[in-house]
């Protein structure tokens, strides 16, 4: 129909974020709800927290536009005291409309909201486990600044290859040059999926965790709506979900990969959790002379951990079935379907490249861990032959 071709070119989002109308809020995904009695659509949004109002889920039928059913906004709790925070909103079921499109409105009236933008409706078909493209996805948070970290970037792709993983999302608000080149090529072969996230554009993003020390409107860089939002990407794609940093891997310690660790507890359940530090191996073993003028961490040179103080909270980073998740906050999942597995640290354990959390501990103090050792002679090939590719290796 003529009125479907016109909503087609002119107003669907591309956008990773898209502003709703008269309002200072903004919608990131929308996604067909298949668990949830009497809701159909759920869009991940961001909403700033001091201006909410009545707002109206608008549907486009396939064949015609439906007036607004009265929206249910649920803004989550850990805002840490920025302005914006994530929000589900939830749509009603509407009898006789299998829609297609949605947008958000701040009146019910159909014809009014028709010149908006409207969101693709995501994970349209409830597919079954076996049919899923994935095993392992890894979401990782975002990038911004002029991140460059190239070496580690590429160590801990093929460090992720080599566990099993068959998907790696990255959300990009910029990086440097390299790295750039180094996603371009990994997105070519499939292995990563870069979503642009230019959070930037629309407001002031934070660099941190404190908005007393770090200032901004949204905690570090929307990375909560990031992580909510690539869970559902991936409601009915891939059979786990991996969230963590880019700065960190989580590794098997009985297993050689994480479908083998992930069958093994799936019939146990054990109810434990643990969670680990890096700093840096001074032998000098790993500097290979090739990697010198990449720009980046060694994540080879980085063996040994820190035992975690189990006094204070841990964030221990999450493996989830995206099915039984509602909403997830960075390090725990805050409503779930399902039950939550803490997994004991000698079954796996999270390998983190960066500044010791506690500075003080002395060389004895710190558990020496060779996890990436073992990979060594796949890993160090691998490498190479990306970075070859991206054409970073002289």
């Amino acid at each position: 129909s003529k009125h479907h071709q016109h909503l087609y070119l002119h107003h669907i989002s591309d956008q990773s974020i898209t502003p709703v109308n008269d309002t200072k809020h903004f919608m990131v995904g929308a996604y067909k709800e298949h668990r949830l009695k009497g809701r159909t659509v759920r869009i991940i949004s961001i909403f700033r927290r001091d201006s909410v109002q009545p707002l109206y889920c608008v549907f486009y039928c396939g064949t015609h536009w439906a007036n607004g059913m009265k929206a249910e906004v649920q803004m989550h709790s850990d805002h840490f005291g920025f302005h914006f925070v994530t929000t589900d909103v939830l749509c009603p079921n509407l009898p006789d409309c299998n829609p297609s499109h949605v947008t958000l409105a701040t009146q019910a009236d159909a014809k009014l909201a028709q010149n908006q933008t409207f969101l693709r409706i995501q994970n349209l078909v409830k597919r079954e486990e076996e049919e899923f493209q994935f095993n392992f996805t890894v979401c990782w948070s975002n990038l911004f600044g002029e991140y460059n970290n190239v070496l580690q970037v590429t160590q801990t792709l093929e460090m992720y290859r080599l566990l099993g993983v068959q998907h790696v999302v990255v959300y990009n608000t910029s990086c440097g040059p390299d790295l750039e080149r180094l996603l371009q090529s990994y997105t070519q072969e499939g292995f990563v999926e870069v979503v642009p996230w230019p959070i930037d554009q629309h407001m002031n993003p934070s660099r941190g965790w404190q908005l007393s020390e770090h200032g901004g409107d949204i905690h570090y860089y929307g990375q909560l709506t990031t992580l909510n939002d690539c869970v559902y990407r991936h409601m009915y794609q891939s059979r786990y979900v991996l969230l963590n940093d880019i700065d960190e891997i989580i590794a098997p310690y009985q297993h050689q990969t994480l479908p083998q660790m992930m069958d093994v507890l799936q019939r146990q359940n054990p109810k434990v959790g643990g969670g680990l530090r890096e700093v840096f191996d001074p032998s000098g073993r790993f500097e290979r002379p090739r990697w010198r003028d990449v720009p980046g961490i060694n994540i080879m040179e980085h063996i040994y951990r820190e035992e975690p103080d189990y006094r204070i909270y841990h964030p221990s980073k999450m493996i989830v079935r995206p099915r039984a998740v509602e909403q997830t906050s960075v390090h725990s999942v805050l409503r779930n379907f399902g039950r939550t597995v803490k997994v004991p640290p000698n079954v796996c354990h999270i390998i983190h490249v960066r500044v010791p959390l506690r500075g003080e501990l002395t060389k004895e103090e710190l558990h020496e861990d060779k996890r990436v050792w073992d990979y060594e002679r796949q890993l160090v090939p691998n490498v190479d032959k990306a970075l070859e590719q991206a054409g970073l290796l002289i």
